[in-house]
């Protein structure tokens, strides 16, 4: 007899996740999904007045978050953090690495540092972070980490090299965590948003003078099969799926969240 598909797999009752950089924006909305499917939440920013921020936010939402101050690129404040969320949460099950920047900026014109500072926020922190969380998913015999990929992770474009980079390593890490830990029942995937409305592209996307989009929102509209921005909600779904033991034999995995960029070669010239 075939076993029948629970439901229920999709909860994330009981669980705790940690979401990093997850102040604001799609942080945010992911870490709202988890906690309406069920988990506790843990969160951090690089100081106090952006956690503050954060729990502000989260209070508003009806949502009970507990925010840590700790820069995901400093080891030793990662895991002085973990063991405090342990504390006074719980052990983690869920790991979103979600805390990025950018810097866009010409190659040629770009700086050593700033690319360093990219890579190690971009792809170093989410190395210790996920280091910092798996011996207690080991100790458990379960977890999950989702790492924050992009379309950059595949394709590239002009300023971005240090971006394209980081998230093109932060996809074989993917991979590689997986590869490691798979056989202790943790799953590692990756979510790779495709443009996402939200406050910080908001600029992209304001009317002209003359009342016509701004040509990189006629850009991303053209581009897009789906003809238009995603939003931080069209996330949640799949960071649900990717948390939850629906996705148990689930692995190594980068879901483009694109709206089809990926699977589109771009419209015929008229």
């Amino acid at each position: 007899m075939t076993e029948k598909f629970d439901m229920g797999s999709f909860s994330l009752n009981g669980k705790v996740a940690l979401i990093t950089g997850a102040s604001y924006g799609i942080g945010l909305a992911i870490a709202s999904a988890y906690a309406a499917a069920g988990a506790r939440i843990a969160f951090n920013d690089r100081d106090q007045a952006a956690v503050d921020r954060g729990l502000a936010a989260y209070q508003e939402a009806g949502i009970e978050a507990h925010g840590y101050v700790a820069d995901v690129t400093d080891e030793d404040a990662i895991v002085a953090m973990v063991k405090q969320i342990e504390q006074e949460v719980g052990s983690i099950d869920i790991l979103v690495n979600n805390a990025g920047i950018i810097k866009r900026v010409p190659m040629l014109e770009m700086s050593v540092a700033d690319f360093r500072q990219v890579i190690d926020v971009d792809l170093n922190g989410p190395f210790i972070v996920a280091k910092a969380v798996l011996p207690g998913m080991i100790k458990k015999g379960h977890g999950k980490i989702i790492n924050m990929c992009s379309m950059m992770s595949e394709l590239g474009r002009e300023t971005v090299s240090a971006y394209a980079a980081a998230k093109g390593g932060l996809k074989m890490l993917t991979r590689n965590i997986c590869s490691e830990f798979a056989e202790a029942n943790i799953q590692c995937n990756a979510i790779g948003p495709g443009y996402i409305a939200t406050p910080q592209t908001a600029p992209l996307r304001e009317l002209q003078d003359d009342g016509s989009r701004h040509p990189f929102d006629q850009f991303i509209i053209a581009r897009t099969p789906a003809a238009r921005w995603g939003t931080p909600n069209d996330l949640c779904g799949p960071a649900v799926f990717l948390a939850s033991d629906a996705s148990n034999f689930v692995n190594g995995l980068v879901l483009y969240v694109d709206g089809g960029i990926l699977a589109y070669i771009g419209k015929t010239p008229q």
